[in-house]
């Protein structure tokens, strides 16, 4: 399957289970507040809004995927994920605001000790079925939230087990109304706003984090770093950083390579290192690399090191130093290697008849450059060289 349509058949999924989850929602808040006012118990209708708040979760989740995993474009060359980030700060903040009310509503009456009359079987009868169907509903969102590594999806999930748990303790208050002991409901509605608020907390702490770029947990970066320094050719691997980009990670790092290989078999290094970590991580969405011929992982800043002259320079700085010499005149290609603060010369000249004459052109370039500062070890070659 193609990368657009796994995505496709990936968020219809998500579609299926959060539309599912959110008619079992709308059928048990309308249930809930209706049974809760007709029996007087604070604590049903508490926790039949607690499920109404579930519907404006698998709302925000319902825009959310879809807007959210659209695919990069000009604009949003990242992708759209972090709209999935922000419906759950969103989310969080509306879940905190409503905890807030229920729990300050049902602290007064408990305060105020109003009696509460016993709520009934059908009371009782109606909370038993909330915690079957809201127990169902997270086993089956968080079954597809692991299986597309999405966090909202998993928040959500998550969401629906609170409800089935504040349940479970307004089930607690009901009987307790039911056997007279009817401040239990009161209590038990101030409970359901308190964990409502812990998981509006929740997310909203999660989306900060990702939005503030905290980095993967250091075991799998430990993982990321071995990994990629197994790949045959990588010396070292520093500067390993990534970030969250809703369901997708991002990851850039430091390859270390041998210092005179090629451009084109460092960068194939690289490579094989991205298509390593990307099978072994699939949330990997973008992974950028830089290839270094050295460890500079010991510098705070490389790029504040002392600026060497580029290739133009360089040639023309050899050719005032060197014109005279026939190796250079008659040069057919010519390598630099920016090492150790210096540049490395690998002078390749045709092939001589008499080697002890490479020799003599060869000491005669050394003394001619070194009023060069910045050139390090010089190498000259016979034959024909690189185009």
């Amino acid at each position: 399957m193609t990368e657009p349509n796994r995505a496709q058949a990936e968020t219809r999924e998500a579609h299926r289970v959060t539309l599912i989850g959110a008619v079992i929602d709308t059928l048990l808040g309308i249930a809930k507040v209706i049974v809760g006012y007709l029996v007087g118990s604070a604590a049903l209708v508490a926790d039949g809004i607690h499920s109404f708040s579930d519907l404006a979760t698998d709302t925000f989740v319902l825009v959310a995927m879809h807007y959210g995993r659209q695919a990069p474009d000009r604009n949003h060359p990242y992708g759209h994920g972090r709209i999935e980030t922000l419906a759950t700060l969103l989310l969080g903040s509306v879940l905190i605001f409503v905890a807030g009310g229920i729990a300050w509503a049902s602290l007064m009456r408990l305060m105020e000790g109003r009696d509460i009359m016993p709520p009934g079987m059908w009371a009782i009868g109606l909370a038993v079925i909330g915690i079957i169907g809201k127990e169902w509903i997270f086993r089956y969102t968080l079954h597809v939230a692991k299986r597309l590594d999405s966090r909202l999806l998993a928040a959500n999930a998550w969401h629906s087990r609170s409800d089935a748990l504040s349940t479970l303790v307004v089930l607690i208050g009901l009987v307790g109304a039911q056997f007279g002991a009817g401040w239990l409901d009161a209590l038990a509605a101030v409970t359901v706003g308190v964990l409502i608020g812990k998981i509006g907390g929740s997310l909203i702490w999660e989306a900060i984090r990702e939005l503030v770029d905290t980095a993967l947990p250091e075991n799998e970066q430990k993982q990321m770093r071995h990994l990629a320094k197994q790949v045959h050719g990588v010396r070292d691997v520093h500067q390993l950083r990534t970030r969250t980009l809703g369901s997708q990670v991002l990851l850039d790092l430091h390859i270390v390579v041998a210092p005179r290989v090629t451009v084109s078999e460092a960068h194939e290094i690289g490579n094989q290192v991205c298509r390593e970590l990307s099978q072994a991580f699939p949330s990997l969405s973008d992974v950028t690399f830089h290839i270094d011929p050295q460890d500079d992982s010991d510098l705070d800043d490389p790029t504040q090191l002392p600026s060497q002259p580029l290739r133009s320079e360089v040639v023309a700085a050899l050719d005032d130093a060197w014109h005279g010499i026939e190796a250079w005149q008659h040069r057919v290609a010519l390598d630099l290697h920016y090492l150790d603060n210096q540049i490395d010369v690998s002078l390749y000249t045709p092939v001589l008849d008499n080697p002890k004459k490479l020799d003599d052109q060869a000491s005669q370039l050394r003394k001619a450059g070194e009023a060069l500062p910045w050139l390090g070890r010089l190498r000259v070659w016979q034959g024909p060289g690189k185009a």
